[in-house]
């Protein structure tokens, strides 16, 4: 199957397991999207390895308060 014809989901797997050491867990999808009355949601999935927010050496990620 040509890259023209593969679909959306075929390519992005395609090209996150190609990499030398990459495994079929890097192409795990990492958002869930849904549609409802208009209103789309997209939210980081529950079993995603990183996920958004604060990072090291932030006063939120170190459990301090924000205003210490």
């Amino acid at each position: 199957m040509s890259h023209e014809e593969m679909s959306h989901e075929q390519k992005r797997h395609d090209q996150l397991t190609t990499a030398p050491d990459a495994t079929e867990a890097d192409a795990a999808p990492r958002v869930e999207v849904t549609e409802r009355d208009g209103v789309t949601r997209v939210n980081v999935a529950e079993d995603a390895a990183v996920r958004p927010g604060p990072g090291p050496g932030m006063p939120e990620a170190d459990g301090e308060s924000a205003s210490a």
